[in-house]
């Protein structure tokens, strides 16, 4: 199968622009769903005792103006957490149970923890997760450039840049919480997308040193067309995967299998029409060059 990647480079730029800025321009307009643990409020883990509709439970939190999350908890599904971004007072806490407790006969036994968290905590962790992004991005950026060039290097994490905007994008379009698991979602994203360029870049640098009087836009086209094969059948069988956690799981993992479907469609996306046609106009800038080797 033979693609032209190079020739079409001004589309595949504009579509993910387009996906990028109406995201975060809906993110920002609307505010984006940033979830209990980076806003602080709080957490009330209770045992049921047998399964509970979560509408159920809604329906008493909802006389509360508490806007709670609840999910179910435990293999069983008779455990839920109810999580609020309201940082409730002790009696507040208690009336609450209370009221679960009168209509589902329980004790103050099953009130397994309640956890409150302030917005130093929500900070907190923001600035570690964009730490964490950092030193990741620095590492490997790094990486590549010992095992490739610079160029490679620069091509690979700005596509790394985009796979993480097309996150934050999505969720500002559908408006998921942002919480702990969208850092780790991040940090999988960026290893899954990372893992799929270096595949294609490997294959550029091999038709580099065999293929002789080719340009570099034919040289990339080639390179890919080679490897596209593999990359979708890596990332059907990792979606499918993902698709069955998402069908059988739990809601609070539905709310992480969602966007890492998404990211890694954008990983796929980006290692084949972002990162090397990025490589290719670096080199077109740095060297113009009509041929390789010459």
């Amino acid at each position: 199968m033979k693609l032209e990647i190079t020739k079409n480079i001004k589309r595949w730029y504009i579509i993910s622009s387009a996906i990028i800025i109406i995201g975060l321009v809906l993110g920002f307009l609307g505010g984006f769903n940033l979830g209990i643990d980076f806003t602080g409020g709080t957490m009330m883990h209770i045992d049921m005792e047998q399964k509970i509709s979560v509408n159920e439970i809604k329906d008493i939190t909802d006389k509360y103006n508490l806007s709670a999350n609840i999910a179910y908890v435990g293999t069983e599904k008779e455990e839920v957490m109810i999580k609020t971004k309201k940082s409730l007072s002790n009696s507040e806490r208690t009336e609450i149970f209370n009221d679960i407790a009168k209509k589902y006969d329980l004790s103050q036994e099953n009130l397994l923890a309640v956890n409150q968290f302030g917005p130093s905590i929500g900070e907190e962790i923001k600035r570690k997760a964009i730490i964490s992004i950092l030193i990741t991005s620095i590492g490997m950026l790094i990486y590549i450039t010992f095992r490739f060039e610079i160029k490679f290097a620069m091509a690979a994490v700005i596509a790394l840049v985009h796979d993480i905007l097309i996150m934050v994008a999505f969720y500002g379009i559908f408006r998921i919480p942002i919480n702990s698991p969208f850092i780790a979602a991040i940090l999988i994203i960026v290893g899954y997308s990372i893992n799929d360029t270096i595949v294609v870049f490997d294959r550029v640098r091999e038709n580099l040193n065999i293929v002789k009087k080719k340009k570099f836009d034919e040289i990339v086209d080639m390179s890919v067309s080679q490897t596209i094969k593999r990359s979708i059948n890596t990332s059907l069988t990792t979606i499918v995967a993902i698709i069955c956690l998402y069908i059988f799981g739990v809601e609070s993992i539905k709310d992480f299998t969602l966007p890492l479907i998404a990211g890694i469609l954008s990983g796929t996306y980006s290692s084949i029409f972002i990162a090397s046609p990025i490589w290719y106009n670096l080199n077109m800038i740095v060297h113009k060059p009509k041929y390789i080797g010459k």
